[in-house]
């Protein structure tokens, strides 16, 4: 999958340094789930938007959710990192008035189109904060996970 150039644009999380960094406890999932997590897990693997890691300061757990069809979809808890963070000042704009201010231009970009927001690479030194632990291993994002704050 084609990705944002990092030389434009990388993701950077403004951490605290008053905060000590948080490893959650590790949770237990029904053994119904666990093919369902490793599946979801592989795909992301295999798109290249986690890695697997040994050690981390930062340790988060997932939460599989069910979606409308009955599949499965891990969301990672960044509840402890986003309160890490501070809060974003900037308002999101209002899509009308961006899509108004994008007449007489030639081209028009949707950094989101076809639900892949994960076209931003994490800076390299902000990667390890996203750890989370799963029942195949422990892993960071390589790209803009979906639940961070500011993302």
């Amino acid at each position: 999958m084609s990705r944002l150039d990092p030389n434009v644009a990388v993701h950077h999380l403004a951490v605290k340094e008053s905060i000590k960094p948080v490893k959650q406890a590790q949770l237990r999932f029904c053994p119904e789930l666990e093919p369902s997590i490793e599946a979801e897990l592989n795909k992301l693997i295999e798109f290249g938007f986690i890695r697997e890691v040994q050690n981390s300061t930062w340790l988060a757990n997932i939460v599989p959710v069910k979606k409308k069809n009955v599949q499965i979809r891990v969301c990672v808890d960044f509840g402890d990192l986003n309160h890490a963070c501070p809060k974003d000042d900037f308002p999101f704009p209002i899509h009308e008035l961006m899509i108004d201010a994008t007449t007489g231009h030639d081209a028009l970009t949707f950094m989101d189109g076809s639900s892949r927001y994960n076209q931003i690479r994490m800076a390299p030194e902000d990667e390890e904060l996203t750890t989370f632990r799963t029942p195949k291993g422990v892993y960071y994002y390589k790209v803009m996970p979906f639940g961070l704050k500011n993302a």
